[in-house]
């Protein structure tokens, strides 16, 4: 079979590998769509946390189940899967809470991923497609990300949520905290990704941080309260840092995004608040179905993120050209035959 392999930062080259071989507790899978995320991107730039070289990249998998032992799955049944193998013994599988197992094993960048046309997967890890088409599957995983950072938030009806960054993860966390009822603001640097949060996503309220004062617009939206809730999803320490400026009295901030320093803030400001600083890693079962029921309800429409197609054999070619901001891409989506 044809794989796609990240063989240093900056560098993919095609292989031919074996097909993987069924054995007890897995299932074989044949990919059909593969979409492009920021942990790609960033482990293609060498930016990634927790990675190494070689690496077959891939974790956003719309794909057709052809064998394995998964119960009440059928040959050619349209399927994704949860991408974070856990190890179901550890003290945070334990309290439910696989999605930081301490020996998580993630599909693409601990253990090889989906760049490729077949992927064997623990059996207990796949989603039934539930009616869904290939690439509405393939985007269950991200925007189960930023359903799991709203569910950490615990955002309620009617209070202000700050999301700071509106590239995939963030929009999908914007798409989540309205659903729960909050009342979204949407920070980002880039008047297109925010005319899209108007546009599409019906976000109300958008600040560009590079040209606004930011904290002076979040008290004008907030009436002077500033937000209850602050979500980052830049992965950026200045971004990050910044966040806590953000906050209202008593607030939660979640950091959804990763980057590899250290957090530097004010513990006198973050003490007064009686804030509450929280960190969202993955996402469990419970987020990726509620963002399938979410899809079949049309509360979320995958299709609006695709911006960018291609085929598997374009994709060496053309990667490295969604790390420019300015090919406008959302979400790239690669399909196989």
């Amino acid at each position: 079979m044809k794989t796609l392999v990240c063989v240093t930062p900056g560098t993919f080259e095609y292989a031919t590998a074996a097909m993987p071989e069924v054995k007890e507790g897995y299932s074989l899978l044949r990919i059909k769509r593969i979409g492009i995320c920021g942990t790609d991107l960033h482990a293609f730039e060498g930016t990634q946390p927790f990675f190494s070289y070689p690496r077959i990249l891939g974790h956003e998998l719309g794909a057709e189940y052809i064998s394995g032992d998964a119960a009440g799955f059928q040959t050619g049944e349209a399927v994704t899967f949860i991408p974070y193998f856990n190890c179901s013994k550890c003290i945070a599988c334990r309290m439910g809470k696989p999605n930081c197992c301490a020996a998580i094993n993630v599909c693409g960048v601990h253990v090889d991923g989906g760049m490729r046309e077949y992927l064997l997967v623990p059996s207990e890890s796949l989603l039934h497609g539930e009616g869904l088409n290939f690439d509405e599957l393939a985007l269950v995983e991200p925007l189960a990300i930023g359903a799991h950072g709203v569910r950490r938030a615990d955002v309620t009806p009617g209070e202000f949520v700050l999301v700071v960054g509106a590239g995939p993860i963030g929009l999908g966390t914007m798409e989540f905290a309205r659903i729960a009822g909050g009342k979204v603001i949407a920070l980002d640097i880039n008047d297109n990704r925010l005319a899209f949060c108007k546009e599409n996503l019906g976000v109300e309220f958008t600040i560009n941080g590079r040209k606004e004062n930011v904290v002076e617009r979040l008290k004008e939206i907030t009436n002077g309260d500033m937000p209850t809730v602050v979500i980052d999803a830049t992965g950026s320490l200045r971004a990050i840092n910044t966040g806590f400026e953000y906050m209202a009295h008593g607030a939660r901030y979640v950091l959804v995004g990763l980057q590899k320093g250290d957090l530097a803030i004010s513990h006198p400001e973050f003490h007064k608040r009686e804030a509450t600083l929280m960190g969202s890693r993955n996402a469990t079962r419970q987020d990726f179905e509620h963002v399938i029921d979410s899809m079949k309800k049309g509360l979320v429409k995958p299709a609006t993120y695709i911006t960018h197609r291609i085929s598997f054999d374009e994709l060496k070619d053309n990667f490295a050209s969604w790390l420019d901001p300015e090919t406008g891409v959302i979400k790239a989506m690669v399909a196989f035959p």
